[in-house]
């Protein structure tokens, strides 16, 4: 699959322009040892059968005049509640403002978070000055990505970004949404150990909620599906390997 990247670079002679496509006011989660609040951008270049923000799927919408502007001023409105912001999706990294909205928010005293599944390294590039925390949704080793995400040769572009967040001194971690239609507990092993192998230090793995799944095919229980039990082994089996690795639920 061929990405079209286009740079990063907001006109100066207008304003923001961001389409907003959910706001949690306050996630103690998103963002590690952060109040933060979380902005959900419209649109995402990935088709993942797991996904649970199905309102945040699809082409991104044409922002509407003040949209971003109106969130700015109840994300200030809310400083000394919260210490963070962090955008989500969908994949945030759509759209040619977010560096300027990074900078409104750190204007503000906030840190800024991201959370991307890395199909726009250029992108990510642009924005690693003003990031603070990344979390890079890691769906699979190669190929597998593609088939998760249901695009092929976005693999590369997310091992870019990789690459990118390892080189930088910018503190992140992968996550994983785990869905047995994707995986095996042996496939789940050979992503988490290629990860550590190549110097990630902190990783989550997150099952999917069946009840939320975008995909009706994911929304039932696979029959063979590993236990619980043996997932929580795998996991202990691979702590030794990072410096955090935490099943999320």
């Amino acid at each position: 699959m061929s990405v079209e990247v286009i740079p990063l670079v907001p006109e100066p002679s207008r304003s923001i322009q961001l389409p907003i496509a959910g706001f949690d006011a306050r996630d103690d989660h998103a963002f590690p040892g952060r109040r933060a609040a979380v902005v959900y951008l419209q649109g995402c270049p990935l088709a993942c059968g797991y996904c649970e923000t199905a309102s945040s799927m699809g082409p991104a919408r044409r922002p509407a005049p003040g949209e971003w502007q109106a969130l700015e001023a109840l994300l200030a409105a809310r400083v000394g509640e919260i210490e963070a912001v962090v955008f989500s999706g969908g994949e945030p990294t759509l759209h040619p403002d977010l560096p300027a909205a990074a900078d409104a928010c750190r204007a503000l005293g906030l840190a800024v978070g991201l959370h991307t599944a890395g199909p726009y390294p250029e992108r990510l590039e642009c924005l690693l000055p003003r990031l603070d925390w990344v979390a890079l949704d890691t769906k699979g080793r190669g190929a597998d990505f593609d088939r998760v995400c249901g695009r092929p040769g976005i693999w590369r572009h997310h091992a870019l970004s990789l690459s990118l967040l390892l080189e930088d001194r910018i503190p992140f971690e992968c996550r994983t949404k785990l869905h047995w239609r994707d995986f095996t507990l042996e496939s789940l092993e050979r992503l988490a150990m290629t990860l550590a192998d190549c110097g990630v230090r902190r990783y989550a793995i997150q099952p999917a909620r069946l009840e939320r799944c975008l995909d009706p095919a994911y929304r039932n229980a696979v029959e063979d599906a590993p236990s619980r039990e043996a997932l929580e082994t795998l996991v202990r089996r691979l702590k030794r390997h990072f410096d955090y690795l935490e099943l999320r639920d």
